[in-house]
């Protein structure tokens, strides 16, 4: 968010100092209300100054140290940096591209599953966990973004979601898990951006693979939103309204049961595939919880578009096991997988015992031990540079979630080759974030940071239609 200017007015008389210290505050207080700043600037805001008391020696901080001075600016910062996230720029310029969509994808924490896990909670203050007040923050964080379209997960308060974003121009379709959850997945675009021509949603229990669910929006862009580079004469190409496939996925939580989350995110991009081929080879963006982290063979299946389960413990296939209460940073080992986001792992000697039933879960078919799919898929953020203090060496976030017994990344932007990133929103940095004891906080309506991209067309980019 760009904001304006403001010119400091003249001095005034003595009698009107307070009530001119009383405005400075009103419009520090209206700038602290966003948590956005916008480009590759970062905002720090100062402090008022304290008061003295009659009591202290009003020089002693005229005879203050440099050092110490340096030490209270870091403070400051420090106090501001977790309340405050920022836009970063791909180093492309994407300035002539006519169509831009902003993608948002949000684990926004069920009501139920808040009250149902309070031992994730326990460093958080029981009012910062209230869904009349998370719902306000997710409200208001969203309005700071411009979306276009956003996929939420964990939703078990549809109405109240829809509510009121059908404010802003938003409307949205909504998908319940099966069993006895109450909490699904919900997709909302603009109104006056989008026709929705096709939505379908995938129940993985008919699979045997539990109760999560997926959704699949097949969406229009709007022809007067989009402006055609050619003129309007009569021998221009006609115009060809852009579609989209969204996808929404969240995965199955268990860590132990690899097996049911891999089938799942198999089912999941064979039907977008499917669905991409059958509305003409149209873009693919995924949003979703995968509850799997980047180094995990679940990110390398995305990325790479196979993987062999063999090599593999059930177990260990989301890596949460491994890498729970910790963010570590890891190096790509294979170069052409590194580009596309995948984490290869050295070859294992060691080949794992898989059941006939749990290959069937995992790869569609038992007694089969390789599984691929078509889609060519990308990570947004790391198609766009980011700081070190929030990604780690390729480029992913380091944390997309934090409670009492995880820090890390589980949540994903994907997108396939006919979509590139122009700008991604950093997330917290991992101190700024062990600091804050947890989440939600009195900033952040949920455990988990929405990630936020926005995204061009790629024959834009590569001036075609």
């Amino acid at each position: 968010m760009t904001r304006g200017h403001h010119q400091k007015p003249p001095p005034e008389p003595s009698n009107s100092r307070v009530a001119n210290q009383t405005k400075r505050k009103h419009r520090h207080d209206d700038n602290r209300r966003s948590g956005i700043v916008s480009g590759l600037e970062t905002q720090t805001l100062i402090p008022d100054s304290p008061r003295i008391s009659p009591n202290c020696n009003r020089f002693d901080h005229l005879s203050s140290s440099p050092r110490k001075r340096r030490k209270k600016r870091v403070r400051n910062s420090r106090a501001t940096e977790g309340t405050y996230r920022k836009w970063v720029s791909s180093s492309c310029d994407f300035s002539d591209c006519k169509d831009k969509l902003v993608i948002v994808s949000y684990n926004i924490l069920g009501v139920n599953n808040a009250s149902n896990h309070p031992d994730l909670y326990c460093k958080v203050p029981p009012e910062f966990l209230e869904w009349d007040q998370r719902k306000i923050l997710i409200h208001e964080e969203i309005n700071n973004y411009n979306a276009s379209i956003l996929c939420f997960q964990e939703v078990d308060r549809f109405e109240d979601l829809d509510d009121l974003f059908q404010t802003e121009g938003f409307v949205g379709v909504y998908k319940a898990r099966t069993g006895e959850a109450c909490d699904g997945c919900a997709i909302f675009w603009k109104d006056k951006l989008f026709t929705l021509l096709h939505q379908e949603n995938i129940e993985f229990r008919s699979f045997g693979l539990r109760d999560n669910v997926a959704q699949l929006c097949v969406l229009e862009l709007i022809q007067n939103q989009s402006e055609s580079k050619y003129t309007q004469a009569s021998m221009s190409p006609p115009i060809r309204n852009r579609r989209l496939l969204v996808g929404n996925i969240h995965v199955l939580f268990n860590p132990n049961r690899g097996d049911i989350k891999l089938g799942q995110v198999r089912m999941f991009l064979e039907r977008a595939y499917k669905l991409s081929r059958q509305w003409g080879d149209i873009p693919v963006v995924i949003g979703g919880d995968l509850n799997s982290i980047p180094q995990s063979p679940i990110y390398q299946f995305l990325a790479s578009s196979e993987l062999d389960v063999q090599l593999y413990d059930r177990r260990k296939i989301s890596g949460q096991l491994e890498y729970a209460y910790q963010c570590r940073d890891f190096r790509f080992q294979n170069e052409n997988a590194a580009r596309r986001g995948a984490w290869m792992p050295n070859p294992k000697p060691l080949l794992y015992r898989w059941s006939d039933e749990e290959l069937r879960l995992a790869t569609g078919i038992g007694g089969v031990t390789h599984v691929q799919h078509q889609l060519k898929l990308c990570s947004a953020y790391i198609g766009v540079p980011g700081s070190s203090r929030t990604r780690d060496n390729h480029g992913e976030p380091l944390a997309t979630s934090y409670h009492s017994k995880f820090m890390g990344r589980v949540d994903y932007i994907w997108h396939t080759e006919e979509l590139v990133p122009v700008r991604v929103l950093e997330t917290l940095p991992i101190n700024s974030l062990r600091r804050s004891g947890g989440l939600p906080s009195e900033k952040w309506g949920s455990d988990h940071l929405a990630l936020v991209c926005e995204l061009a067309f790629a024959d834009d980019v590569n001036g075609t239609e």
